[in-house]
């Protein structure tokens, strides 16, 4: 394929409310999308938008982005949709998506019941931030107002040592929970297989993509992985490890790393074309104030993919776009 112009679009897009992260709270989501042309006048989208607080470096944003655009005009030339290019399968248009709320102590039961009522079945609340018997007092009030058939989803981002991780694991005996991720600030196979065999809902590591080696796969100490694609450099290689995994009898969840519009969709069609029956990590759009383009409809819990070729990244007016950044 023959590209004839490449350019960058550097963005600055206002959070309706502060993300919470292990090292605090930001209101702004700042990045760049790539925009690339090819002989036949087709355009290829990517987006770079890189975040330390995710262990998603420049470079590895910046490959994630260049690759998308490029398998963007290759899956238009093919007249695929992206999801179906990577997977070799009929296309998916829909998803199910997780709701995502932020710290436990600041979510409320009604909120939760709102979430219930709008067709979600899953819901995302960060733990570790404040002390383990605040925050296990707090899941036990939620989880006995909690709609019948609805599961909480909780991420811990490294917070606790051992200790406190086994006791918050113990308090969530026969509560609702769907999953829990990076339960330790120290992750080790051996201690995360300890804490797995105490828990009757998977654990799962994210940001810990140090341990994936060829052990973790033979002998998985946990039941799910969490998949960035700007974190492992591109949507291939987020492929590879989801095939990986699922080989190896790991779910695979998708979630995106607060791109924007742009990134999001990209998260989509991999979820998509790797675990199309799983419940992913991408309504974050909900986030933003502003956006580089049109995100893709949820409609109750399912997000809707389009069907067009390519990716489908409608960029909204690009002089205005050039303004944000």
């Amino acid at each position: 394929m023959k590209l004839v112009a490449a350019d960058w679009l550097p963005y600055a897009l206002p959070l309706k409310r502060p993300w919470q992260t292990c090292r605090g709270e930001f209101e702004q989501r700042q990045g760049r999308l790539l925009r690339l042309q090819s002989a036949d006048d087709q355009t290829g989208w990517g987006d770079c938008a890189p975040l330390p607080e995710f262990g998603i470096s420049e470079a590895s944003a910046t490959a994630f982005a260049e690759e998308c655009a490029y398998l963007d005009l290759v899956a238009q030339k093919a007249g695929l949709p992206l999801n179906a290019w990577l997977s070799g399968e009929p296309p998916v248009t829909t998803l199910t998506v997780n709701r995502i709320f932020g710290p436990i102590l600041k979510c409320s039961a009604e909120a939760l019941a709102e979430a219930a009522d709008a067709g979600f079945s899953v819901l995302k609340l960060k733990v570790g931030i404040a002390p383990v018997s605040d925050e296990i007092t707090t899941l036990h009030q939620l989880a006995g107002a909690l709609p019948t058939g609805l599961r909480l989803r909780l991420d811990a981002n490294r917070a606790w040592n051992f200790a406190d991780a086994q006791t918050f694991i113990a308090a969530c005996a026969g509560l609702p929970i769907e999953g829990l991720e990076e339960p330790l600030a120290e992750p080790t196979p051996v201690l995360l297989q300890k804490l797995q065999s105490t828990a009757a809902f998977p654990l799962a590591i994210d940001e810990s993509i140090h341990l994936l080696d060829a052990h973790f796969f033979r002998h998985p100490p946990v039941g799910r992985i969490v998949i960035k694609p700007a974190r492992h450099g591109g949507l291939l290689a987020s492929v590879e490890l989801a095939l990986r995994a699922r080989a190896s009898g790991i779910e695979v969840i998708v979630t995106s790393s607060l791109e924007s519009a742009c990134g999001l969709l990209a998260c989509a069609h991999l979820a998509a074309a790797v675990a199309p029956d799983a419940a992913h990590g991408l309504t974050t759009a909900d986030w933003f104030a502003d956006d580089t383009g049109t995100t893709p409809a949820i409609v109750g819990s399912q997000l809707q993919l389009p069907s067009s070729p390519g990716l489908d990244f409608q960029v909204f007016n690009l002089e205005t776009l050039a303004g944000r950044g």
